[in-house]
Order: structure tokens, then sequence, then C-alpha cells
């Protein structure tokens, strides 16, 4: 980081953000021989985004176990030996991104992300971010083998914050410009071409000259205004499980200089999380702690005892980026996970936090006593529940068609009586994370305008995109988004910029 930057300087490329798709478009744009500087609106100790706040899990496609070794070159052949690493194609990828959107997500996109995301996980490795295998939430064991699902069997190791150092050490060392406190509020354009920006640093407006900008800024999940106007005003209710300070600068201001929006601006990635969650991400407790991500083995109920989801509809990489919502629409936005003491040992490690809430009793009498809820149908739900669960195989490494019958909502996989104490109950709400609504951008990171042509010098990546996800989204996806599309828009600006220079890139 350079302290009292010389805005008098014109930079090649500014990158307004400092996630993951930020960095990686700084990084890209720097190995093209831009000149590049990163705004981030927050302190240097609240720098990284959304980012900052994931369990690392990034969503890619690969060949075989040989093509993931190559990414964690550190894997043994005795640990390789016991582990069963289902393919996970481009077509499959592709085909789970279009399920879950419903056939919405912009094809053009949605290939370019996906055939391009391994090789970016490889640039990644390159620039020193480190990944290892997602053991605790996404394999089984089963006789003496570690069975990977779901299409995500890798993370960032350390999580968020490792991914965010890394990738902040890198830019470091490659000697891009970073200003901190530095919150950006409009672009500057002349005769259609972007020419910079003005920010707000320290209660002052600067303009810094730029032949770019790259926006990587987020969407507008931490605006209340925003939140109520396009998704709804119940949204108000809804935790921010990541950064304040993604409030729909960048959006905003693309908007101005006549960017095209794009995308379900009515819809968003939400998830269940912890009831006493933080309002807003809290810095000092990173890493994704908050989420309660094993619901399918749980049935869920709201206030007035009642069941309002097929928490067995599928694994919960494709079903808890909309299950949120659902939680949002329940009485007081809250609901609560059961399980009982066949399943516990089951959940996943946030359930053993400190910061996990929780209530336990010995009976399911006891337990229903602790909750402010509707008793009588309480117990009567899962009594009808336990009824309706059908024989068959309990498998929790594939979808195992033990459902339930003859109750409203079913569901389809992974039923089992809930009738062996001690029982647990894990109050939950709704978390958001990202609003799918954003801008018109091509598969080369350029901000199209209303006519659908590129806006000259602007680019965008990240969460900013929209047209991608729709509804839901496969796990890891934003992730592996934000990473491709800022790779993409580094390179495409610093060839336009240089481009308009005369000079050639590497």
């Amino acid at each position: 980081m350079k302290n009292n930057l010389n805005f008098s300087l014109i930079y090649d490329v500014v990158v307004v953000g400092a996630g993951n798709a930020a960095l990686c478009a700084a990084i890209s744009a720097k190995e093209q021989g831009a000149n590049v500087l990163v705004l981030e609106r927050g302190p240097i100790e609240k720098r990284g985004g959304n980012s900052f706040f994931t369990d690392g899990a990034i969503r890619v496609a690969y060949d075989d176990l040989n093509a993931i070794r190559k990414l964690i070159p550190d894997l043994t052949d005795v640990e390789a030996d016991a582990i069963v690493m289902p393919t996970y194609s481009e077509e499959d990828y592709y085909n789970d991104l279009m399920r879950v959107t419903e056939g919405k997500s912009n094809r053009l996109l949605a290939k370019q992300l996906v055939s391009k995301s391994y090789e970016t996980i490889k640039w990644m490795k390159e620039q020193g971010v480190q990944f290892e295998l997602n053991y605790e939430n996404q394999s089984f064991e089963q006789e003496g083998k570690c069975h990977f699902w779901g299409g995500l069997p890798i993370k960032t190791v350390n999580k968020g914050v490792g991914l965010i150092n890394r990738l902040f050490l890198r830019a470091e060392e490659l000697g891009i410009d970073i200003q901190y406190n530095a919150r950006a509020i409009e672009l500057a354009s002349q005769d259609g071409h972007i020419t910079g920006l003005i920010i707000e640093q320290n209660g002052k407006r600067q303009t810094i000259e730029a032949s770019s900008v790259i926006l990587a800024c987020g969407s507008f999940e931490a605006n209340k205004e925003l939140r109520a106007q396009y998704i709804g005003e119940e949204w108000n209710a809804a935790i921010v499980r990541g950064t304040e300070f993604n409030t729909g600068d960048g959006i905003s201001m693309a908007l101005a200089v006549g960017a095209q929006k794009y995308g379900e601006w009515s819809g968003c990635h939400s998830i269940g999380t912890d009831y006493k969650a933080p309002r807003v991400g809290d810095f000092t407790k990173p890493g994704d702690i908050f989420k309660k991500h094993s619901y399918p083995y749980s049935i869920m109920l709201n206030r007035e005892g009642k069941r309002f989801v097929d928490e067995g509809a599928d694994f919960r990489n494709y079903t808890y980026a909309k299950y949120g919502r659902e939680i949002l629409k329940q009485p007081d936005h809250i609901a609560y996970q059961i399980y009982d003491s066949q399943v516990r040992p089951m959940l996943r490690k946030e359930y053993d936090l400190e910061e996990a809430t929780y209530y336990q009793a010995d009976t399911l009498e006891e337990l229903v006593k602790l909750l402010p809820v509707d008793q009588q149908q309480f117990m009567k739900t899962i009594q009808n529940y336990n009824d309706a669960v059908q024989e068959g195989e309990y498998d929790p490494t594939k979808k195992d068609g033990k459902g339930t019958n003859g109750i409203v909502p079913s569901k389809s996989n992974w039923a089992l009586r809930i009738e062996k104490g001690p029982f647990y109950a894990f109050p939950v709400t709704c978390g958001i994370t990202f609003a799918f609504g954003g801008l018109h951008v091509d598969i080369e990171g350029r901000v199209l305008n209303k006519e659908s042509k590129p806006i000259k010098g602007l680019f965008a990546a990240g969460e900013m995109i929209g047209g991608i996800f729709y509804g839901n989204y496969p796990g890891g996806s934003g992730l592996m988004s934000g990473a491709v599309f800022g790779k993409l828009a580094g390179t495409s600006a610093s060839k336009y910029v240089h481009g308009n220079k005369g000079i050639v890139t590497k």
C-alpha cells in the first residue's frame, strides 16, 4: 500500500472494490503491463468485501482426482488412494447452473464461467492462493474411503480470510497501488469514453484520471432502501451476512453513464443463518461461521409449528441460496431446525461452535416447552412427519430417495423419524448475501449500454454482473464467477488501454 498517492498521475486501470473479483481484476491487469490502482471503501481492517466472510468453497469443473491434485500438490498418494472423487465436467457444471436457475442464466455468461473455471483456478494458484480438499462439508466416510459429492471438493486454505490475504499479498508484490477509506461516487466521461472517477476520501472529494475503470464493489444488499425498492420491504428484516459497504455504489455510477440493468433485480442469494448472528458482517468473526447448512437432515418448522419447504429436495449446495427467503416469509422471520441424536453427529462444524444458538432437551415434549411456538401444532407436525417417513436405506452420500408419503410439503430424501433423544432445535433467520440484479456485461467483462454496446473504458466483475444467477445458484459459484470475470475484466481493460496507446500487451 502506498500512502498519499499523487492523483495527478493518470492510471491505466482503476479497480473499485477490494474483494476476490476486484483483486483478481487488478492482478490480471497488472500482469498485462497496466498501471493499476485499487480503491477500497472501507478501512484496512475491513478490507476484502464479501469474499472475506466466505468459507472459501469454490466450484470448478474438473476431469478427475488428478486434476484436483494439480491444484493441491501436497496431497499424498496414500491420501489420494483413500478418496472417491467423481468427475465434475464442464457439462455437469453448466447443467447444474441451468437446472437451479430454471434455464434463465444467460447462456453465454454461463458457458464462459464454466469453461474458464479450471484455468482460472490454476491461475489463482500461480498467484499464491492455496487450496485444500473440502473434507468437512463435501465428503462422507464410507468403508474406509472419503466420498466427495456435490461438485464442490475444494476450498481456499483458511477460508475467505486466506483467499483475501493471499490476493492482497500478491497485489502488493506486484506494486499495485491500494487506497483505503476511498469511496468512489461518480464516473467521469468525455465523448463516450470513461476518463476517470470522483472519490470521497477523508471527507474530501478528489478526481482520479484513468484510462479505464473496473467496477467490482458488490451489489446493493447492504442498502436498505434499494433492498426494499427492488426485492421487497420484508428484506429490511434480513441480516446482511457480509460487508456493510456493498450499498450499490458501483451499479449506481454505471447506470448514471448509460449502463444497462440486467438480471433478476427482484432476486438475491440468501441463506438460513443463526438467529442471533450479527446484523452486518463482523470482521472479527470471519469464515461464514453463522450459517446453518445441515438442514437436509432436519425438518424446519416455523413459530406456528408448520413445515414450509422440502428440506431434502436436493443436496444443500443446490437449495441453500433460495431457502433463506423462505425463512424470511415465516412469522417473525424465524424457523427452527429440528434434529435428534441419530443425525446430530453428522451436522456441519458450524453447529458445534460457541456462537451457535440452540435448545436441547431429552424429550420432544421438553424441547417444545423451551420454544416460543404453537406447542400443540409443533408436536402434531413432528408426529405427522414421523408417521409419513417411508422405509429405505438412509445414505447421506447421495440422494437416497428415502422420503415421506402423504404430507405436504414432502421430504424427498434423507427422511428419518425424529425419535431418539436428546433432541435439538436451532433457530435460524434469513441472511442476505448479494442481490442477483446488476449490470449487463459481456463475456469479456465490458459493461454494455442500453443498446447492448460496450461503454468504452468501463468494465465490471463479481456480484455486479447480472444475468448469471436467477432464484438460486450452485454453491461455490459466486467465488468462481468473481475470479473468472475479474481476471477477464483485468485483461480486457489492459488490452483496451494499451490498444488505445498503440501498445501491444504481452
